[in-house]
């Protein structure tokens, strides 16, 4: 089986012999990768149309469908195919199913999936009036265009010189998809094609401990950190902060009577083991707030200190209870700290990876690749990595994959959601 490297830069050739116009040469790289998805049977069908074989066309576009049902610009393109061989209630039929997938929207931007084109509701319903011309239905056609008219540019000549043919009875021409025009694989895709060190080097284990999700590297272990990780904590106390048995602690808004012992003596240091993208063991006084524990955390794990959701070890139940809305570490400190073993934290997770923040689907995804996570509308997804500024990495139903950031928006909170 071909690994996924080859099939990334399979995909890349085809889109780069596409650009040259080597249409043979583009049909051979997309058709050679074996159980191609829905993108790659677009392209096919791209290429088809540009050799000037509109019934293959037909068939690839066919076949990304019955892989990708929610691609409203497949059926765009599909009906425009269908135009192409006079197929006019077929050509109907595929731009009221592409208005469809819209969902109201006045567009969908297929950049951040590979694809430099924006489907307007606009021109597909502009598609829709020119086949209603060519089934003879000019009324439907005429109101066609006028719902085009009011979700187009404003004073947009073409819809108003359209709108004056239709009127006269003169048939139209559908729009494409711009010629020469594909899905290309993403950047974060080929950026990754060149060997990587996956176990990277010991100095920045320890200096960072490698604890971001985007620089771990799943069936790989962090290497221990080198000496005593307690004195790692104490090297590593942020500014502001005492080290660990330091002289000037503070007295914590979470401990009762202000964090001081009897006598008006410094309350005790005790040990913090914090399980995150590694077990880490840390020294703070007792009582110590969420965002002192989060200081000291964010020199070794920032962005899971930052913005992953803290839950503590409950010595009686032996479960882990979240600790809600961040609040106070109280109950956890009298149950959890007055043992030999401390307080232990954990950042919640999935394949023992932090979980960042959620969000919801807004539209259905399907998954392009065995990287890519499948969504559909109303899902909630743990987002454990922040790919770059399109893409993110998150679990949901047991799978973790990357997805398009434009397809989901941020989770209210839970409280908001109605759940306990």
């Amino acid at each position: 089986m071909p690994l996924l490297g080859d099939l990334v830069r399979d995909w890349q050739r085809g889109a780069q012999a596409v650009e040259r116009g080597d249409w043979g040469c583009a049909l051979r790289l997309f058709s050679g990768i074996p159980d191609p998805p829905a993108k790659i049977c677009f392209n096919v069908g791209c290429v088809h149309l540009l050799a000037g074989d509109p019934e293959a066309a037909l068939r690839a576009f066919d076949q990304a469908l019955t892989k990708d049902v929610w691609m409203a610009v497949g059926f765009f393109q599909r009906g425009a195919t269908n135009f192409l061989l006079e197929r006019f209630q077929e050509a109907l039929s595929d731009f009221r199913l592409a208005l469809a997938q819209l969902r109201d929207n006045s567009a969908i931007d297929y950049t951040q999936l590979g694809l430099r084109f924006k489907l307007q509701a606009w021109e597909v319903l502009f598609n829709v009036a020119a086949a209603q011309c060519r089934l003879g239905l000019w009324a439907e056609a005429t109101r066609s265009l006028e719902e085009a008219a009011a979700k187009g540019p404003e004073g947009a000549c073409d819809l108003n010189t359209a709108l004056g043919h239709v009127q006269k009875q003169v048939s139209l021409q559908p729009r494409w998809v711009p010629r020469g025009e594909v899905f290309r694989p993403h950047r974060w895709h080929l950026e990754h094609l060149a060997p990587m060190d996956f176990l990277g080097k010991a100095k920045v284990v320890v200096a960072t401990a490698s604890a971001v999700p985007g620089d771990q590297h799943r069936g790989v272990r962090p290497q221990q950190l080198q000496g005593s990780r307690t004195e790692q904590a104490d090297k590593q106390a942020p500014p502001g902060l005492p080290a660990a048995g330091g002289p000037d602690l503070e007295p914590s808004e979470d401990h009762p009577g202000g964090g001081v012992s009897p006598g008006g003596s410094e309350p005790p240091l005790v040990t913090i083991t914090v399980q995150c993208a590694f077990t880490l063991a840390l020294r703070a006084p007792r009582g110590a707030a969420p965002p002192t524990l989060r200081a000291l955390l964010s020199q070794a794990l920032p962005l899971q200190a930052e913005r992953g959701q803290l839950s503590y070890r409950d010595l009686g139940s032996g479960c882990w209870v979240p600790l809600p809305e961040e609040g106070a570490l109280q109950t956890a400190w009298w149950e959890s700290a007055s043992g030999p073993a401390g307080l232990r934290l954990q950042c919640r997770g999935a394949g023992g990876r932090p979980v960042l923040y959620q969000v919801v689907a807004r539209h259905g995804y399907s998954a392009q690749g065995p990287e890519d996570l499948d969504l559909q509308p109303g899902d909630i997804v743990d987002v454990l990595c922040e790919v770059d500024q399109e893409w993110l990495e998150g679990h949901c139903d047991g799978c973790i994959g990357i997805f398009p950031k434009c397809f989901v928006v941020p989770a209210r909170p839970r409280a908001q959601r109605g759940q306990p």
